[in-house]
């Protein structure tokens, strides 16, 4: 069961906003750009955008139904353990604290930095407080991935950088106070980025641009991938864009009636934000076009549509939601992501800390290690590159967990009040394991380094397993 202290107090409608606000973050008014280029017609578009959405409603319910048979803390990495043994069940976790997970909030923490300076100059990336230290490309790939760099990075501290770090530690206080409290505060932050991508629909659905858009398909370059390959390719964006429905799954301790709750909140939430995010894909396509998505300058579609329609002062206004999404988005990353370290370090595969619950039931000490690593990748400054490459390694684990749905299933005695559609959990599992494969042939640059990443925490098990290792 869950741990002692755990305290269930996540209805159906914060569960559903917990999801809602997770998924949403930057990437829908921007990514389109890259989809575009990659398929060049608006049937493309969109066609790419409604797959993605299948595949994540339909891999959304394969976790619901992993967490109606477990519902407690640690989301896939206790998913994983129960479906595969405790070697994967820590890889996920390795992997997950390394880079996905701390990763992201680094990632965003930046961005937010970044965005808060268009309305406070003094907020910039330029302006060095600490260092910088230098750090060149670095090629760890050179014969199997030679596209694949690290780097380079000016380690240090700028107003940006203090900014985000200053929000990683905002939420670690507020979340110290129990997840009630933080699940209020993703219910305003989800209902306002609801709000504002509505009225960007709304916005680019009904008011005529300034200039008519040029609606012919981009012209076909050379190197261009075949149809079925670009599709699965540009899964990537479309998928990750919508990723954080996972993070509902990992509170599944605190959750009220999960066994209901669960499968619910995944179904709404997931649908509800495909559901927009495709009707913004038509008013992109609507007032700028193909071409004129695909060329957005700095691949701000979003911007570049309100500029189009609105002009002056767009910019700013866009800059706005995206500050709020950031923040909402950074409110559900911190709030979820401790749990999964929390049980980890229960089963003794993590610093050992980790495990306590404060008064309000709250894991504090994973709290703690997440936001310290989190602050520290932070410094790097333009950790969203490393990201990139580890987008491979999620999905390999979300389609393994989808999986192992149906490896629990077989099992005699395994209680599971809620159970996915067959088939929407073997096509999850085969559409990841496509793109999985598209993504190596055709991405080495993307998915070598993740998967090496995955690789090394082989090692690692075995050497805690051994004791050789100190977790203190």
């Amino acid at each position: 069961m869950s741990a002692p202290g755990y305290r269930r107090e996540i209805g159906l409608f914060s569960a559903t906003m917990l999801v809602a606000g997770s998924m949403i973050g930057s990437g829908i008014f921007l990514v389109s750009a890259e989809i575009v280029r990659t398929g060049r017609t608006p049937g493309f578009l969109m066609l790419s955008w409604a797959l993605a959405g299948l595949l994540s409603i339909s891999g959304a319910l394969s976790f619901a139904e992993l967490g109606s048979a477990h519902p407690r803390a640690g989301g896939y990495y206790v998913y994983l353990r129960e479906a595969f043994g405790p070697m994967a069940g820590f890889l996920c976790g390795w992997t997950s604290f390394l880079v996905i997970e701390c990763g992201s909030i680094a990632a965003v923490a930046v961005g937010f930095g970044r965005y808060l300076g268009t309305f406070f100059p003094a907020v910039n990336d330029s302006s060095w407080w600490i260092g910088p230290a230098r750090v060149a490309e670095w090629h760890p790939f050179p014969l199997a991935a030679p596209q694949f760099a690290l780097g380079p990075y000016q380690l240090g501290l700028t107003p940006a950088r203090a900014a985000g770090i200053a929000l990683i530690l905002v939420f670690m206080g507020i979340h110290a106070h129990g997840v009630k409290l933080g699940a209020w505060v993703q219910n305003v932050f989800s209902m306002a980025k609801l709000v504002a991508l509505g009225a960007l629909i709304l916005l680019g659905l009904l008011l005529k641009p300034q200039v008519a858009p040029a609606m012919a398909p981009l012209a076909a370059e050379a190197g261009s991938l075949p149809f079925l390959t670009a599709l699965l390719v540009a899964q990537v964006g479309c998928m990750f864009s919508g990723d954080g429905w996972q993070y509902l799954a990992m509170v599944g301790g605190e959750i009220k009636e999960p066994r209901r709750t669960l499968p619910r909140a995944m179904l709404l939430g997931t649908s509800l934000v495909f559901g927009l995010y495709l009707l913004a894909n038509l008013g992109y396509l609507r007032v700028l076009g193909p071409a004129g998505i695909a060329h957005a300058p700095g691949d701000r579609v979003a911007s570049t549509t309100l500029l189009a329609l609105l002009g002056g002062g767009a910019e700013w206004m866009m800059a706005g939601a995206i500050l709020m999404s950031m923040v909402g988005w950074m409110n559900g990353g911190t709030l979820t992501s401790s749990r999964v370290y929390q049980a980890m370090a229960q089963d003794g595969l993590f610093f050992r800390g980790a495990a306590k619950l404060n008064d309000h039931g709250v894991p504090m000490g994973s709290m703690r290690i997440l936001a310290i690593w989190a602050c520290i990748l932070t410094l790097t400054g333009a950790y969203s590159q490393l990201l990139e490459y580890v987008i491979f390694s999620a999905l390999l684990f979300y389609a393994a967990t989808a999986a192992g749905s149906l490896v629990v299933r077989g099992r005699t005695g395994a209680e599971v009040a809620y159970r996915a559609p067959t088939s929407l959990t073997v096509f999850y599992v085969v559409g990841s394991a496509a793109i999985l494969i598209s993504l190596l042939i055709f991405r080495p640059s993307f998915s070598l380094p993740g998967l090496a990443l995955v690789l090394l925490g082989i090692p690692a098990y075995l050497l805690l397993r051994r004791g050789s290792a100190v977790v203190a």
